[in-house]
């Protein structure tokens, strides 16, 4: 695939702009500006703004885009009630709760992991206006004093699965930290779906077949290139994936001996060392043109200990069946060595454009396919 791309300004503020995307710069006049490359044929609009750390995002059944704030403690809802790709309304739905950065939809209810427990806000678009107190509907999550990144999402078996971090760089961590469990919510029971596990955000099931896919990212400080990130799969329940004994394919820990025993899975596609990938996404929708169709998404949130940056893009990984055949950037937010951005979330939007969270300066940018022979425009 031809990965033609150009840069362009867009307006950080209260304004929006919509931008083109031919194979010329653009300036944008503006007190603010952030510029990004993106493949010729997408353009990308500032979607949302002001909403902290923004990191894991869901989509309800009306198309409300939720946004988790880890820093801030709160969940905002956003709304386009006339579907022209920009934010009519926005809603705080919670405030001053312990660490709601993931979260997920499911039959008209929005759950979020907090702290130790899971809750969930019912029938949550109806009553954005005056949001209900949340509900526990779980209360078995390792708690947050220790920190470790995680990731939330609902299977096609209606089950809740959560990555559990584990709480270091390096470590051999207790049982749940550094595995996905799934969780059956109507009877409160939890079964271990994959072990071995340093950082996982993203997880989502193929289109082809169900399996489940998930990003983990590797251990720091033993290089600018090394150890890859990852992009797993789960073949087999229970699997191992080798944190923290062995990195990538075949880099070995130095600071644990693997178990003799322990069969480990290796990943499917190593990504660049530090591009921290975060969220995934397999692409279902009809807007882009086919090529993308069933394609994995990957938001690396990018390089904070590196010499120098990578990262801070979103990129797709071409699928042939259960292998990766090649890596593609769709929009990158580095500028240089300036990063302008640091996508987090990502999320489909009911048109078939695709929400992208940035933790870095709370914004919410949309991506969309406008074809290649549109000319660049700004609304």
């Amino acid at each position: 695939m031809k990965n033609l791309c150009n840069r362009t300004g867009l307006q950080a503020g209260a304004g929006l702009l919509l931008l083109g995307t031919s194979l010329m710069s653009m300036t944008v006049a503006a007190a603010q500006s952030v510029i990004i490359t993106v493949t010729k044929g997408f353009g990308v609009t500032l979607y949302a703004t002001d909403l902290g750390d923004a990191r894991q995002i869901a989509v309800g059944d009306d198309g409300t885009l939720f946004v988790g704030s880890h820093k801030s403690g709160s969940i905002t809802a956003l709304v386009d009630s006339n579907n022209d790709g920009r934010v009519d309304r926005r809603y705080l739905v919670a405030k001053d709760l312990d660490y709601p950065e993931a979260l997920a939809f499911h039959d008209g209810n929005l759950y979020a992991a907090v702290n130790d427990r899971i809750v969930v806000f019912n029938n949550i678009e109806q009553r954005l206006r005056r949001p209900v107190r949340p509900v526990e509907v779980y209360d078995r999550l390792p708690s947050q004093a220790k920190k470790s990144v995680r990731g939330m999402k609902f299977g096609p078996d209606g089950r809740l699965y959560v990555a559990i971090g584990a709480p270091c760089n390096v470590c051999e961590p207790i049982s749940p930290f550094g595995s996905i469990i799934a969780i059956d919510l109507q009877r409160g029971e939890a079964r271990q779906i994959a072990t071995g596990i340093r950082q996982v955000v993203g997880m989502d099931w193929s289109p082809q077949n169900n399996k489940l896919w998930f990003a983990d990212s590797s251990r720091e400080w033993m290089g600018d290139n090394i150890p890859p990130d990852e992009i797993n799969r789960v073949d087999e329940l229970g699997s191992n994936f080798g944190f923290p004994y062995i990195h990538g394919k075949d880099i070995e820990e130095p600071a644990y001996e693997m178990p003799k025993n322990l069969k480990v899975v290796a990943p499917v596609f190593e990504l660049p060392a530090h591009v921290a990938p975060r969220d995934i996404l397999f692409y279902r929708g009809q807007q882009f043109p086919e090529e993308y169709h069933n394609q994995l998404l990957v938001a690396e949130n990018g390089s904070w200990n590196r010499s120098s940056k990578v990262g801070y893009q979103v990129v797709m990984l071409k699928m042939a069946g259960d292998k990766v055949e090649e890596r593609t950037t769709l929009l990158s937010f580095l500028d240089g060595e300036f990063p302008m951005a640091r996508p987090y979330g990502l999320a489909m939007a009911p048109d078939g454009s695709v929400y992208i969270s940035d933790d870095l300066k709370g914004n919410i940018y949309r991506l969309y396919y406008k074809g290649n022979n549109a000319e660049d425009s700004q609304d």
